[in-house]
């Protein structure tokens, strides 16, 4: 599965857990390796128009609490609303702000401006003509100086970027869900899992961890073991069997650890060494919050009980 932030001046980047624990020295090095996996980098420009009038690019896991979510296109399936709902709950309860949620009809041009995240849903086949329209759009409100006469592609069933520009940044969602009607037990685990994994990448600027050994469990929804499935149309059984394979369907133990730490940290760029040392200080207290938040069954919704805890 392809997805990817692109950071424009431009930049392009690419059930529940019944299982509580205490922190352990196991528990503890994993963790901050995977944090330093996900959530260190260094964004590299693939610069097709240098602008200097676009501010400085900060990366803050903590910048879309508080935003608003803009859904366009299809009317969100119930599974899709159910996703959206305890997502936008999980994270009014981790950073103490609510996260508006609204349908906005076929287009986003009445979405408003401001801190948005727009999501485009689909059930078809991939809406190539409305996602351009839908970034040509979001370039004449916030200038990120998307090149003339280029329409990018619809890579994958579900994409996010963020775009970085003169007048701020704006963030777009591209998701398939089910179809209209009732969904077979396959189709509900598939949508909702790319639906989490779009959610929580755009809202803390994880990226894309590689996970090469199939014997070993996962411990985050970042994790991605390479499939080839280049062949399989979208929504085939193979593609969603082989896309659930490469990942989890739902957020680890580890992803909801993160969340706490992102709300905390008082630091500016938590993509930085700064952000692991403060994970590394104050461990022991963000893991307590998250087993408390883990024993909650509001968010079952979007958890994976098969993600591993580290040294049970």
């Amino acid at each position: 599965m392809v997805r990817f932030f692109s950071f424009l001046i431009m930049f392009c980047v690419s059930l529940w857990l019944p299982t509580l624990a205490t922190s352990t020295p196991d528990e503890r090095g994993a963790f901050i390796a995977l944090a330093k996996k996900g959530w260190v980098y260094e964004l590299r420009t693939a610069m097709w128009k240098h602008d200097p009038l676009v501010p400085p690019i900060v990366i803050n896991g903590r910048d879309l609490s508080g935003a608003s979510l803009c859904v366009v296109g299809e009317k969100p399936h119930p599974r899709t609303s159910a996703v959206l709902d305890t997502f936008r709950a999980l994270m009014a309860d981790v950073f103490g702000k609510p996260l508006p949620l609204r349908y906005a009809g076929p287009g986003i041009a009445q979405c408003g401006t401001g801190r948005i995240v727009y999501i485009r849903l689909y059930s078809d086949r991939p809406p190539h003509v409305d996602f351009n329209t839908d970034l040509r759009h979001m370039d004449r409100v916030y200038a990120f100086g998307l090149p003339k006469g280029r329409d990018q592609a619809v890579l994958s069933p579900a994409q996010a970027q963020t775009f970085f520009g003169r007048h701020g940044r704006a963030t777009h969602v591209l998701v398939k869900q089910p179809a209209p009607g009732r969904t077979t037990p396959l189709e509900d685990t598939f949508y909702a899992s790319i639906l989490i994994e779009e959610l929580y990448q755009t809202f803390t600027f994880g990226m894309d961890i590689l996970h090469f050994d199939r014997n070993e469990t996962f411990l985050s929804k970042l994790e991605e073991f390479p499939v080839n499935l280049r062949n399989l149309p979208w929504g085939s059984a193979g593609y969603m069997e082989g896309l659930l394979q490469s990942n989890p369907s739902g957020l680890c133990r580890f992803d909801v650890f993160m969340l706490h730490a992102l709300a905390e940290a008082p630091v500016e760029r938590t993509n930085s060494d700064e952000f692991l040392d403060f994970i590394s200080a104050d461990f022991d207290n963000i893991e307590a919050e998250t087993t408390k938040m883990m024993s909650n069954p509001d968010y079952a919704e979007i958890l994976d009980a098969g993600c591993r805890i580290v040294a049970q």
